[in-house]
């Protein structure tokens, strides 16, 4: 039989959500200096790079659920970071003036963070780990 720790090195879903945690923490001390959460920057990314990206477009890009999405974009059209506009039954969202300025700022988290899990993995090895953990999801998204 095996030990318990072992279940667990060898468990792919308690593997994943250990790393999970541990790379939010890294992302979220990279992020700080911008006042934005990670997942609320990587948005104001997406929107400044698809100017009337619809909510939808973003909830799939992000990986979150639109509901999700609706209240990310409350937060961020009230730090005037972005606006919304509705045109028919579709939300599109832009951003704002501020959005823009605040790009460079962003991008520089992300290679804070890029740099710090590269840092601790290797560049080699982090660079892998994050194609095939994304190729691992889509695998996986397939299924359900």
């Amino acid at each position: 039989m095996k030990k318990p720790s072992l279940y667990l090195q060898n468990c792919l879903f308690f593997t994943a959500n250990a790393l999970a945690r541990s790379i939010t923490r890294m992302a979220e001390k990279a992020f700080r200096d911008t006042g934005l959460s990670p997942s609320h920057a990587f948005a104001i990314m997406l929107v400044n790079d698809q100017p009337g990206i619809t909510i939808k477009e973003l909830a799939e890009r992000l990986h979150l659920a639109q509901s999700t999405l609706t209240r990310f974009t409350d937060k961020l059209v009230y730090q005037d970071l972005v606006e919304r506009r509705q045109e028919g039954k579709l939300t599109r969202v832009y951003p704002t003036e501020r959005a823009g300025e605040i790009q460079v700022e962003i991008e520089k988290a992300w290679s804070r963070l890029h740099e710090d899990y590269c840092a601790a993995l290797g560049r080699e090895a982090g660079d892998a780990l994050a194609r095939e953990t994304f190729a691992a999801h889509q695998r996986l998204e397939d299924l359900t």
